[in-house]
Order: C-alpha cells, then structure tokens, then sequence
C-alpha cells in the first residue's frame, strides 16, 4: 500500500505526463496548420491530432458570414457520415448549436443533444447523422471571432468535457490558421485575377483587329458619337450588321474613355451554350456545378474598373435577362454557388446585328433590358452605305496583309478599286478585308490581283433589318421629343446627331411628320 507522499508523487507524475502530451499535441497541430493554407484541410489535420486524446466521430469548421448572419461549413471530417451534412453546407445561427457558442464566446459542452433547445436544420441533420453530443469552441482571434469550431460524439454523454481547455487551446490555432488561410484564399484569388487581366490584355495586343479607317459623312457621323459619349460612363448599345465593325467601337470608346488604363473584357453571347452563360458572366465556386473543379472569376469580375463589351446582346436567354438587368443597374451580382454578393464598378457596351426592338415586340427580350441598354445607341453603317470609304480602307488591308506575308505591293489597279465600289458587301468591311487578304495572296508581282469573280453585286433595294431599327429609334425619339427635330430638347440632340444629319436620315428612311404621330 502507497503512502499518500507516494499516492501525490504518482498524481504529479500522471499530470505532468498529461500537459507534456497536451503540449506535444499542440505543438503537432501548430507545426500542421502553419504549413496549410487550405482551410478545407485543416479540420482534418485537427481531427487526426485530437483523435489520440479526444476521441470524436465529427469534427467541422463553421465559419460565419456578417452580411447573412448564417454560417457555413467550409470544412468537415466526418468519415461515417450519410452525406446530410456536407462542406458549404449553410445554416442559419439561430437556434443552433454554433450559433449560441458564437453569441456567448464561450464553449458549449452539450449532452444529448435536444432538438427542441436548438431547433435549427443542422440540429435535426445531426441527430439523423447520429451525433448526440457536442462540443463546440469559438475560434477566437484577438476581438474577433471567425466562427466555431464543432466536435460530435455518437455518445449521449460528452466525452469531450474535460479535454474542453484543450480544445480551447487547439481553436485558437485554429483561428489564426483561419484569418491565414482566408488571407492567402484573397491573395491568391487577386493573383488569379491578375494573371487573368493579363491573359486578355495580352490577347488584345495580338489581336489583329481594323483600325479605324474612313472619311465619309457616315463613318465622321459614328466617330463624333464615340467622341460624344467616350468620356461618360453611360452604357452603349452598338448596332450593325454582321462585319461593320461593332468590337472597334467599342474599343474606340474605351480607349477614349477615363478607363483606357483597365482593362478591356468582351464576351460574345451567342458562342456561349446557354447553360454555361451565366458562369461566364458572373463566374463560380468550385462545385457549384458538375465539372467545376476550381472558381473561375466572371467577366464582370474581370471587366471591374473598366469596360465590358457584350456582343450579340440579342441572344442572351430570356431566363438570364433578369440577372444581366440587375448587374447593369446595381453593379451587383452573385457567383454561382455562393450567396455572398459582389460589387463591381464595370461600364458595359452592348453590341448586337438584331432587331431588339422587334425581339421585345416578339417577347423574346426584356423592355425593361433593352431602355437600360439603349441609353446611347450608335447605329455603324453597313459598307455599302459609306462605299467613299473603300479605296481607304482597300490600301489599309493591302499595306497590312502585304507586311504581315513580308510581301511588297505598290500598285492597286483603278479598275480594281472601281470594281470594288460597285459591291454588294452583304459582309462589310470583314468580307472586304479577307477579299484583299486572298488578292495579296494570289498578286505574284507589285500589282495587286483582284479576284473579281467572287464579288457580289447588288441584288435588291430591299430595306434591310438594320433600316428598320434604324427608323425605329428615330421614330421613337421623335415621338418621346413631340416631333421637334432640332434644338437642345429635339430628337437630333436626343440620338447625339446634327439637325441636317437627322433630316437627311429621315428622308433616306421615308419617315415624314405624320409618322411621329400617335
């Protein structure tokens, strides 16, 4: 039989052997997260050092979120789980276990965990998991507190209640894991976002876009609205037939614009499928949806301080309208699995080759859409209305296609270019560029050959698409300006024109005074 010397010398020995342990422990977990940055790894690292002296069967991160006062799993280890409970599972505070140990900044040793005291979902999701007892640490930083960290037991008694100093000191490891981790998770993601600015700046030094090129009245027409509406932020709807040269207005106004040091992001609406659309302009988490294995940041994202072209705006879906409208008034938006949301200061440029007008008559396009978007629209002419501009716009691509195939040559034929003015052109300055890239190509000599068999010849007087929406806004300002054409208040000011413009416009288009009736 000990002596009671003998009895307190085995319990000092047995304390000391258990605070040496504790200590071994933290010093495991510290050496473990400082080398981690990944906050869905931590838990698991936590799990795996708690396990040799505080048994658990559930071990979670719960982060909290200010703005929706919810929390939300962003890490789990819970190996014989049914899968109620998963990462980026969220859960609102009230009424929840989390939630009180959060309020309190205490620790929360629960026994037989009771769904009537903590009504919450994630209670109700834990008991049919089969966890009756909990402990639940904040993890405290300083004054702030990031969230909680939980530990379950598929015990109704807690056997976690003496380890709960140790649990305490293992949280606020943890805590400082966290703010590290989501420091790095920002860096990374500006990184991310960075690399991706200069991938598409990048792309647009080696993009082998038309400068901007003519002298008739109809192409100085669309120039003086770009040096109109270039330095405002207003949004500009840029209409025009397939090949007229929509994207270099746009440019043409970024660049003119108090953004031209930012960047310049375009995203065609029409080559996007439309169940991925939404991705590509608001971006999303990973998981969100099958095959997205990382984040990936949206065009607005990356278009923020500068400018957003959107081509083909026509053929956004309908059920994505919605969206695209509140993004364009708000400046807000949220990505795709993640319901926190993000502001961006983006100037957007819209283009499209259709009849908005007559797809909102049709019900295939919001109003409400297209008044936000037609705040200064700028109609770009087709080729064969501004045919004084080919014989520039033909030496431009025959200097620029002649260098880039380190050709050289001095003598466009006369004929050649009078052949060209009589043209069709049912594919704009695009068809004539890659008609004058082919002649470079076949021209053996200094002369440039013509291939005059593939040049079309006009067809028809019929109005096109574009004359139609055309006389449709200068109808609609018209009316909305009670028929005045001139003046600060008229229709010409109203559609950033000239008086004489207007009126030539309108008679080219028919439209009389008895029109902007009714």
């Amino acid at each position: 039989m000990s002596s009671p010397a003998e009895a307190g010398q085995s319990i000092d020995t047995e304390q000391l052997l258990r605070d040496r342990e504790h200590l071994r422990l933290l010093l495991e977990v510290n050496n473990a997260l400082m080398s981690n940055h990944d906050i869905h790894q931590l838990v698991r690292v936590v799990s795996v050092a708690l396990s040799r002296m505080a048994p658990n069967d559930y071990c979670s991160l719960c982060l909290y979120d200010e703005r929706t006062r919810e929390f939300r799993v962003h890490a789990l280890d819970f190996p014989g789980g049914k899968g109620l409970i998963r990462p980026e599972h969220v859960f609102p505070a009230e009424g929840s276990l989390a939630g009180q140990a959060f309020t309190k900044r205490t620790p929360l040793v629960v026994d037989n965990i009771d769904k009537r005291e903590f009504p919450s979902d994630i209670t109700r999701r834990l008991l049919n998991e089969g966890i009756r007892s909990a402990c639940l640490v904040p993890l405290l930083h300083g004054e702030r507190c990031t969230g909680v960290m939980c530990v379950g037991n598929r015990e109704p008694i807690c056997l976690l209640r003496d380890r709960v100093p140790l649990l305490s000191a293992v949280a606020t490891q943890v805590a400082i894991a966290v703010e590290n981790a989501l420091v790095f998770q920002e860096i990374s993601g500006l990184k991310d976002k960075l690399a991706k600015e200069k991938r598409y700046l990048e792309g647009e030094i080696r993009a082998d876009y038309r400068e901007m090129v003519g002298d008739s009245p109809e192409w100085q027409r669309v120039m003086q609205q770009i040096e109109t509406v270039a330095p405002t932020n207003a949004t500009v709807l840029v209409l025009g037939e397939t090949g007229t040269g929509k994207e270099l207005i746009a440019r043409a106004i970024h660049n003119r614009s108090s953004r031209r040091e930012q960047t310049f992001v375009k995203l065609n609406c029409s080559a996007v499928p439309g169940g991925l659309l939404e991705s590509e302009l608001f971006g999303h988490e990973k998981g969100a949806f099958t095959g997205a294995i990382s984040q990936q940041l949206g065009r607005f994202e990356l278009a923020h301080k500068g400018t957003l072209l959107l081509d083909e705006i026509g053929d956004i879906p309908l059920e994505l309208q919605p969206k695209l409208l509140r993004a364009l008034q708000e400046q807000q938006f949220e990505r795709l699995g993640n319901p926190r949301t993000l502001k961006v200061d983006v100037r957007v440029i819209a283009s499209t080759n259709r009849n908005l007008l007559e797809l909102v008559r049709q019900r295939q396009f919001r109003d409400d859409l297209y008044y936000r978007l037609n705040v200064f629209p700028i109609i770009v002419p087709p080729l064969r209305e501004r045919r004084a501009d080919i014989p520039s716009l033909v030496r431009h691509f025959v200097q620029k296609h002649a260098e880039r195939m380190r050709r050289r040559i001095d003598h466009i034929p006369p004929e050649a270019i009078e052949t060209l003015m009589q043209g069709d052109w049912p594919g704009n300055v695009r068809e004539l560029e890659n008609l004058i890239e082919r002649a470079v190509i076949l021209s053996n000599g200094n002369t440039l050959h013509l291939p005059t068999n593939e040049l079309q010849h006009p067809a028809s007087t019929t109005v096109t698409s574009l004359q139609r929406a055309e006389r449709d806004w200068i109808l609609f300002a018209l009316r909305e300006c009670h028929g005045v054409v001139g003046g600060p208040d008229g229709a010409a000011a109203r559609l950033g024109l000239k008086r004489t413009t207007l009126n030539s416009r309108m008679k080219k288009l028919g439209i009389t005074r008895h029109d902007t009736e009714g």
